[in-house]
């Protein structure tokens, strides 16, 4: 099938076919207005100018071949709006294994995260508990509310905390730390058009102006089986987000290959990849291979983040329920 080129992030260009882009489009990965280019072009274009019938289903489309550098008056697609511009922070990650992020506020710059992952902060910090992210500043009570109502599906707190420097002049330090020993993954939003998808217990920071939601897996197999998989949380913003994960940190680049991983083990991943659950292998190997029923399946073009140790199996050992090879997806299947 014949590929196009979009701009992906770092206004990078990248390969796709139109089934991929496509899937793109129903995904919210692009917009119509996103840019893409193909052979004979002589600038980037919306996507809807190049390829309308990607919508309505028209005729494919022609072969393509490699695209010039995005320069000129091209530009990579917005970042989806959150209302205001994200604070403009500054930080550094200390430790090893068990890690802080020290964020540096400017005077009246914020930071908002989750209610008690706070670790210390100095003089001039003040925090305040708020219903919501605060991305929107318009929003009336009942958007709160129903912001309020998408958090307790992830089973995180109602609330946020918004710390603040409100010292008149010089910098001040607020420190995060995540909740069981692991890494903290910056990532900065803008080079990622603006959008990030993390496991439900993930996140741990962002600057002022971060939008924080949720987005459900598109298959109805993976509300059943998917796990932690199931409610994901959806990242949207132009500045930086701090994301947490245990153990060993990988970072995946897909160009359209497949990836399958344990539910648990994914830790975020970028627009243009495709979430699915699928069975993990014949009958045999899920009942006795001991890595559950159940595979994520990963696919698409963009970044994943992967993690060794999530923390519902280092709770299943130190509670002594790990499972054996011999019990393999049975422990899972009767709940032993």
């Amino acid at each position: 099938m014949a590929q196009l080129y979009y701009a992906g992030p770092n206004r990078q260009p990248l390969p796709a076919s139109e089934d991929v882009l496509e899937s793109m489009l129903s995904l919210g990965s692009l917009t119509p207005d996103s840019l893409v280019w193909e052979e004979g072009m002589p600038e980037w274009k919306p996507l809807r100018q190049v390829r309308p019938g990607l919508v309505r289903q028209g005729p494919p489309p022609m072969p393509s071949g490699g695209p010039p550098p995005l320069g000129g008056s091209a530009q990579a697609a917005s970042p989806p709006s959150t209302g205001v511009r994200s604070h403009e922070i500054d930080y550094k990650i200390l430790g090893d294994d068990m890690q802080i992020v020290e964020i540096e506020l400017d005077p009246g710059e914020t930071v908002v995260a989750e209610a008690g992952s706070m670790n210390y902060m100095e003089q001039g910090i003040e925090f305040e508990t708020k219903m919501g992210d605060g991305s929107n500043p318009k929003a009336g009570f009942m958007d709160r509310l129903m912001s309020v109502g998408k958090r307790m599906l992830t089973g995180e707190s109602l609330f946020m905390t918004h710390f603040t420097n409100r010292q008149g002049t010089g910098r001040q330090t607020v420190a995060f730390a995540g909740p069981y020993p692991g890494k903290i993954i910056p990532v900065e939003l803008s080079k990622f058009n603006g959008e990030l998808f993390c496991q439900k217990d993930a996140f741990l920071c962002a600057a002022f102006g971060t939008k924080v939601g949720i987005a459900f897996a598109q298959k109805l197999g993976v509300g059943f089986f998917g796990g932690e998989g199931f409610i994901l949380q959806r990242l949207n913003g132009d500045g930086k987000a701090f994301i947490h994960a245990g153990g060993t940190i990988v970072k995946k680049e897909l160009k359209g290959e497949m990836l399958r991983v344990d539910t648990g083990c994914l830790v975020a991943f970028t627009q243009g990849i495709q979430y699915d659950i699928q069975r993990a292998g014949n009958l045999k190997s899920m009942v006795f291979g001991g890595e559950g029923l159940f595979l994520a399946t990963l696919r698409g073009h963009g970044t994943v983040w992967l993690q060794s140790l999530p923390f519902a199996r280092l709770a299943d050992r130190l509670t002594g329920g790990g499972r054996r090879a011999d019990q393999g997806g049975l422990g899972n299947l009767f709940g032993n």
